[in-house]
C-alpha cells in the first residue's frame, strides 16, 4: 500500500506542481542513478539502480539559504556479486554453487538538509538522512549453458526497519539559477541494518546523481506577477 501510495503522490505532484510552488516554497521531481553498497559486508561490490522522488525547497530569511526534503518514493540499495549462501535446499545448493547473489533493499529515504545557494548559481547541502524499509530479497543468479538460473527469497525480516545517516551533496542550478538542478549527493548510513547482532556491523552506502526538476515553478511565478499588477 505504501508502494502504490507514493506512486499516487509522484502523479498527483505532477498535475498539482503549480499549486504547491510558491515564492517561498519551490516543490518539483527528482531522480537518477544510484550506486550502492553494504558496508561491512566483506566481498560487496556496487550495485546500480534509479530513484525517482520529489523535493521541496523552503526558503529560509535569507533567500540563499533554504530547508531541503521531500522523499525518495523509488530507492534502490545493496550490494551484487556477493558469494552464495546456503538455501537450506540441497538441490538449490547444487544449482547455483559457483553463482552469485545480490542483496536488494528498497527504503522510502526522507532527506532533512540546509541547501545554500551562492551567487554563480552552484549549491551546496548537508544534513540528515531517514529511511523507511519496503521490502528487502535476494537474487541467486548463475549461467548454466548460456542460459541464467535464478532464485529469489525474501529477506524484510533480517533487517531493521529504519535507516539513518549523513547525508551531504553539490551542484548546479541551470537556467540562470531558475531552472533544472544538477546533483551528486553521498550517503553515510550510520545503522547497523541487520539484526543479527552476531554479524559485524554492516551500514549503508549511496551515491546520487540526480536530476531536480521543478513543476510549475514558471505557471506559479506568472500567476504571482499578475496578481502584483
Amino acid at each position: 500500500m505504501a508502494a502504490y501510495t507514493g506512486n499516487a503522490q509522484v502523479i498527483i505532484s505532477l498535475l498539482l506542481g503549480d499549486k504547491l510552488n510558491t515564492g517561498k516554497i519551490e516543490f518539483g521531481l527528482d531522480g537518477g542513478l544510484t550506486l550502492s553498497d553494504i558496508h561491512g559486508l566483506d566481498g560487496a561490490k556496487s550495485l546500480r539502480g534509479f530513484n525517482l522522488g520529489f523535493y521541496f525547497d523552503i526558503k529560509l530569511k535569507n533567500p540563499a539559504w533554504m530547508f531541503n526534503t521531500g522523499v525518495l518514493v523509488k530507492s534502490p540499495l545493496g550490494a551484487e556479486d556477493l558469494p552464495v549462501n546456503s538455501l537450506s535446499d540441497p538441490d538449490l545448493d547444487n544449482v547455483f554453487a559457483g553463482g552469485e547473489v545480490t542483496k536488494k533493499l528498497r527504503y522510502f529515504n526522507v532527506p532533512l538538509m540546509m541547501k545554500y545557494q551562492f551567487k554563480n548559481h552552484f549549491f551546496a547541502k548537508a544534513g540528515i538522512q531517514l529511511g523507511l524499509m519496503n521490502k528487502a530479497f535476494d537474487e541467486f543468479s548463475k549461467y548454466i549453458e548460456d542460459e541464467e538460473a535464478s532464485y529469489k527469497i525474501k529477506t524484510k525480516d533480517q533487517y531493521h526497519p529504519l535507516d539513518a545517516g549523513l547525508a551531504f551533496g553539490i551542484g548546479y542550478r541551470l537556467m540562470g539559477g531558475n531552472g533544472m538542478n544538477l546533483g551528486i549527493q553521498y550517503y553515510l548510513g550510520l545503522v547497523d541494518i541487520v539484526i543479527d547482532d552476531n554479524s559485524p556491523n554492516q551500514t549503508n552506502r549511496a551515491f546520487y546523481i540526480n536530476l531536480g526538476i521543478p513543476i510549475g515553478k514558471a505557471a506559479a511565478q506568472k500567476k504571482a506577477a499578475q496578481k502584483g499588477k
